[in-house]
This record gives C-alpha cells, sequence and structure tokens, in this order.
C-alpha cells in the first residue's frame, strides 16, 4: 500500500489516502484536499477530471474510455445497449465519455437546475454535498425509458450512498435489469460493500461497482473540527494588468444538445462532433496564436467545452481545460497542496444566489468561458462576475455562449 504523503493537508490535518489496488493507483488520481464544511472536511481533489485543476483534454478523456473499458467487463456479454447516468457536478463530463467508450443508446446527467414537476423524472440527495439535490430531467420520458443495464458514473466513491439513492429512486421509475457504479477511485469500507449486497438482494438485481483505483482515506478525530476552525481563505488574486473580455455567440444547431443535461442519445453523437469542430474553428480564429488557452466550462456544462478544448489542441492551440463550481474548497498556497489559488464570484443565472468558485486556473492562458443560453445573461462580464474576478486576475477572457436547445425544444425536436 502506498500513501500521499508531504501534502499541506496531510502534514498538519492528518488526512491521507492510503492506495490499495486496483487498475491505477488511487494516489496518482485523487490529491488531498479540505474544505471548511462541517459535514465533511475532506475533499478528493482528481487529477484528471478538469474541476479544481487546469488539465489537458485529452488526460480527462482518456479517463473516461478507460473506466469504459473496466465497465464493460462487468456487463453481461448479451447487454449490447447500456445506458448512462452521470453525477452532477463533478462527472458530467467523465460520465459523457464513458457513454462515449461504451457507444451507450442515451446518455443523461443529474442536474442542480430547477425544473416544473412535470419535467422531473426522478430525485434524490447527497448529503454530504454542498449543493444536496439532484434531479434527473430528460426531455421526455421516452429518452430515458429503455430497460437497459444502467452505469452510473461519479468521479468517486466515498461509501455509495448516494449511488445507492440513485439507484433506488431511478428503479421505483423503471426497474433495470443491471446497475454498474463506475467511479475514478472507490473508497468503500467492507461496511460500506455489504451494504451495497443488500440493496441488491432487496431490489433484487446486482448491483456492480467498478472503478480504476481503490482505497481508503485516513482522518483523524478532530479533524473535521480543526478544519473548520481555519481562516477564510484569501481569494480572487489580482494581476499586474487587468485582462479584457469579448463575448461571442456559437452557432450552435437548433436540433442538437449541448450537452447531457435533458438526454443525449447516440444518433446525437455525429451532429455534436461536427458542431463542436465547427465551434473550434470560430473560436481559434478568435484567440491570439501561440499563447496558451484555458478553456472553462460553466459548473455542469462539463463536456462540451472539455471538446473544445480538445479541438482546439488538434488545431495546434497549447489548451487545457476545466470548469468553475458551486461548492468552495479551502484554498492554501503551499507546496504538494492541490488547491494554491481560488476565485470567487457570484452565479450567473438570474435568480440564482450565493457564491461560485473557480480554482487554480492557468497563469499566463488566454481563457474562453462557454456558458449555455440560461447562464449567459449580463451577470457574466457585471462587477462580482467571473468575468470580473478573471480579468482581474489579468486573464484575457472570451466568453463564448452556446444556444442549444432546451429541454422543451429537444422534445420537440424528437
Amino acid at each position: 500500500m502506498t500513501a500521499v504523503r508531504n501534502a499541506w493537508a496531510t502534514q498538519v490535518f492528518g488526512f491521507e489516502i492510503i492506495d490499495v489496488g486496483g487498475s491505477e493507483p488511487a494516489t496518482d488520481l485523487v490529491l488531498p484536499g479540505l474544505r471548511r464544511n462541517p459535514r465533511r472536511a475532506h475533499l478528493l481533489v482528481s487529477t484528471v477530471l478538469g474541476k479544481h485543476i487546469a488539465v489537458p483534454p485529452a488526460a480527462v478523456v482518456d479517463a473516461g474510455h478507460r473506466l469504459a473499458a473496466c465497465t464493460r467487463e462487468v456487463l453481461s456479454d448479451t447487454a449490447a445497449d447500456v445506458d448512462v447516468l452521470g453525477m452532477a457536478e463533478t462527472a458530467t463530463s467523465l460520465g459523457h465519455c464513458v457513454a462515449d467508450g461504451l457507444d451507450a443508446a442515451t446518455y443523461i446527467h443529474t442536474t442542480r437546475r430547477d425544473a416544473t414537476p412535470d419535467r422531473v423524472y426522478a430525485a434524490f440527495q447527497e448529503g454530504h454535498s454542498h449543493a444536496t439535490d439532484h434531479t434527473v430531467q430528460p426531455s421526455g420520458a421516452d429518452v430515458f425509458d429503455g430497460a437497459r443495464p444502467l452505469v452510473i458514473v461519479d468521479d468517486e466513491i466515498s461509501t455509495g450512498t448516494t449511488a445507492l439513492a440513485a439507484i433506488a429512486a431511478l428503479h421505483d421509475v423503471l426497474p433495470r435489469p443491471h446497475y454498474v457504479v463506475s467511479s475514478l477511485v472507490d473508497l468503500r469500507t467492507d461496511a460500506h460493500r455489504d451494504r451495497v449486497r443488500d440493496a441488491a438482494a432487496e431490489l433484487g438485481v446486482p448491483i456492480d461497482f467498478v472503478s480504476l483505483g481503490t482505497g481508503r482515506v485516513v482522518l483523524p478525530e478532530g479533524m473535521t473540527a480543526a478544519v473548520n476552525e481555519l481562516a477564510a481563505p484569501a481569494l480572487n488574486p489580482t494581476g499586474a494588468r487587468r485582462g479584457r473580455h469579448r463575448r461571442i455567440a456559437a452557432d450552435w444547431p437548433a436540433t442538437v444538445p449541448e450537452g447531457g443535461r435533458h438526454g443525449f442519445l447516440r444518433t446525437d453523437r455525429a451532429p455534436f462532433d461536427a458542431a463542436v469542430d465547427e465551434l473550434a474553428v470560430r473560436v481559434g480564429d478568435a484567440l491570439t496564436p501561440g499563447q496558451p488557452v484555458l478553456v472553462i466550462g460553466h459548473e455542469e456544462l462539463m463536456y462540451l467545452p472539455l471538446r473544445l478544448a480538445d479541438s482546439l489542441t488538434g488545431r495546434g492551440f497549447d489548451t487545457r481545460f476545466q470548469t468553475s463550481t458551486r461548492s468552495p474548497a479551502y484554498v492554501h498556497d503551499a507546496p504538494g497542496y492541490p488547491l494554491r489559488t481560488g476565485f470567487t464570484f457570484h452565479p450567473c443565472e438570474r435568480g440564482e444566489d450565493g457564491s461560485r468558485y473557480m480554482y487554480n486556473g492557468w497563469p499566463g492562458a488566454q481563457a474562453v468561458l462557454v456558458v449555455d443560453a440560461v447562464a449567459a445573461t449580463d451577470r457574466v462580464e457585471a462587477d462580482g462576475g467571473i468575468v470580473d474576478a478573471l480579468t482581474a486576475a489579468g486573464y484575457d477572457v472570451l466568453v463564448v455562449v452556446v444556444g442549444g436547445p432546451d429541454a422543451d425544444a429537444l422534445a420537440r425536436s424528437r
């Protein structure tokens, strides 16, 4: 067994990640981070998701495809078709990459966005999260009504409680013959695994868990209280100059989903790929040649920005990818700690409150911020918004608005 050592969260608070097996070391996939949360003060910071750490887009795509290969091994040979559900907000692009690798019939991810009651297919909660409510909002019931095996993708499994809550809620709507929970790392104890066996027996269906890495965490007694007593971190660094910003509207096809929030069908894949490549040409023409590019997705909107970053890389740009988030994390500038810099700003969507966040970034890069139609309000560039925070730090920001179809438009087109 190996552990991540010498990280600040380990040195000061004793939080360790221990690798105990799997096809890849868990300690290569996640790093120990912290958050001031009375329910759960430790944070597993992924090295391959592009959420807290900006990464080359190929790192996310490749991790998703490796996870898809592991998932395929536990699916029955008769399961020619599967559906895939990604967990918001962190695993929305990872889930989509797994769906690509499995050639899934349907991909959909959970969402924290509000919907009318008749739009919600299923709902459940994630108890330890900053934003606890998950809903599944397909554009129509027939989009997600196949009695196929269901693969549920999350970035990490700590206890399996959220995955079992999702399975129970979905099984109540439409029983599936097999559930597979796929994650980058699995940190469950034997007691947690016993609960899965009990749940599978109660539902009368197999429930399998697969992951790239397996590990466990060491959380010393009193750690949560100690972390929550930390002083508020310093956020929103300022640069030597304020960056510039521009906004362009993407010419996105009216009947192609911009992601998996309302369902993404196998038949959507080819037109989506073509639309991303066309968008990359336009964005590339608006960027400064020779300067690195940081493509930033907006919270749950991860897959389209990821694919845009990948396409820009293919066009010769040195590109990294990451997204903003609803969840606060503890920033501390110390060697070996994965959350060195942080930004906070108000939400883009109208009617939303609370703070939003982005971590680390990529100093020296030009930024491409991708938002969908709902988030593309004047709050994006207003004082206290994400563009204000990034330009104050010296980033030149290109805001790309993807006016893709909403659930009603998708329902009409299908």
